[in-house]
């Protein structure tokens, strides 16, 4: 549904998706989007296959850890979920309720795609994030200039200090998935000297949940991406991505922010993967960046723009 916002929105010209592991493999999630965009009639929009892997972060190394360091309650593509009760390998792609598509991914992989779309449009493209940086970082270890000739970068990620009951983050408050699923690649990526950075954070993002009256309401409207919401979303209990992407269109969405210095720490040892802040006195020599932290919203203006963004007719075929 995040890829959904910018697609339903008049003012975004999307150049194209990458893809990579997180949530599900990379190969099952560029199937489902290629299915998506045919579905919402955007076939128009180019998808960019990237990695499957993290820089360093293993699947085994993570599973032989968590008896000491302890258990995490996400693992992503590492684990089962409620509609896949099994975990399975990265080159498997499970039957999906929606079809098979017939599009195709690009043959070019998402890093060089990412270069050289910024490339063709120097400082005027914003990179939108909504999963691990994977991706981002090898972008910028290939072309070191990538991140100063964008506009800036968008990404979900990074915990503060959430005030919640949810004992995944009321436990363990400086732990969110992206950062925490590719520590190195967050750690390039936060380094990196990007016109702007704005973090959508844990401590925002569970202020926004995707309820049964939000899904009623988009369910109501006969355009394609509702329908398609309709037919194969279920309520989920944060709406982490699209709160990134609504906000970066409207930023009077965010009613708070800090500003600090953000990094992940990448000791390998129980806090493995977890956010760094910093104030200015405090931050360290080693050339962290300063990010707009989100930490507050106005919720209904929120919810108003995410039910207006799905519920649409289609923008078109922009490029």
């Amino acid at each position: 549904m995040a890829m959904m916002v910018l697609l339903q929105s008049p003012q975004v010209e999307v150049l194209g998706i990458t893809m990579v592991t997180g949530n599900a493999w990379r190969d099952e999630e560029t199937q489902h989007t290629l299915r998506m965009l045919e579905l919402i009639g955007r076939s128009d929009v180019p998808v960019a296959p990237g990695a499957v892997f993290p820089l360093v972060r293993t699947q085994e190394e993570t599973r032989l850890a968590m008896p000491l360091a302890g258990k995490v309650a996400w693992l992503g593509a590492w684990g089962p979920r409620a509609a896949r009760p099994q975990s399975y390998g990265p080159w498997e792609v499970p039957a999906m309720r929606e079809g098979a598509p017939r599009t195709k991914p690009l043959d070019e992989d998402a890093a060089h795609f990412l270069i050289r779309q910024v490339h063709a449009h120097p400082g005027e493209l914003t990179i939108y994030a909504g999963g691990p940086l994977t991706n981002i970082a090898l972008a910028i270890a290939i072309d070191p200039h990538f991140a100063e000739s964008t506009k800036g970068i968008v990404l979900m990620g990074g915990s503060l200090n959430p005030q919640t009951d949810d004992p995944e983050f009321s436990a363990s408050p400086r732990h969110e998935f992206n950062f925490w699923f590719d520590p190195e690649a967050a750690h390039i990526v936060l380094h990196a000297h990007w016109p702007r950075i704005d973090v959508t954070t844990v401590d925002v993002s569970i202020k926004a949940t995707f309820t049964r009256e939000i899904l009623d309401e988009i369910s109501r409207s006969p355009n394609p991406a509702a329908q398609y919401i309709a037919r194969y979303s279920q309520e989920q209990s944060y709406l982490w991505d699209e709160l990134a992407a609504c906000a970066w269109l409207d930023p009077g969405i965010i009613t708070k922010e800090r500003l600090l210095y953000m990094d992940v720490d990448l000791s390998h040892g129980p806090s493995y993967g977890q956010t760094l802040t910093w104030a200015e006195a405090m931050k360290p020599v080693t050339d962290v960046q300063m990010v707009h932290a989100q930490v507050d919203l106005d919720l209904a203006r929120f919810t108003k723009m995410f039910v207006e963004r799905m519920s649409a007719a289609p923008v078109g075929g922009k490029r």
